[in-house]
């Protein structure tokens, strides 16, 4: 994964302008989204679960074809189904 800094102020093409604050790795509310396999979401020692995870980030299941969703930040952080129908909580 790439990353970048940026110093404000940034100014938008639609006119809006403002400071950047924080990172865009998933700590400052920024999305982070991964492809991986069940297998490794449901392992807490897989990077996916030890390497920027954060509430909200998201990761496609790529074995069952959905969408995951972080409800922490912890390597045993569930994760949850987008659309609510069942959570996978790494061990």
């Amino acid at each position: 994964m790439a990353n970048t800094t940026f110093t404000g102020p940034v100014i938008s093409t639609n006119g809006f302008q403002g400071n950047v604050t924080g990172g865009i790795n998933g700590s400052s509310g920024y999305v982070i989204t991964y492809a991986t396999t069940a297998a490794a979401i449901a392992d807490a020692t897989d990077a996916v679960n030890t390497s920027d995870k954060q509430a909200g980030t998201l990761v496609l299941d790529t074995t069952n074809g959905r969408l995951m969703v972080a409800l922490g930040s912890n390597a045993t952080s569930n994760w949850a189904v987008a659309d609510g129908s069942a959570t996978v909580t790494p061990s």
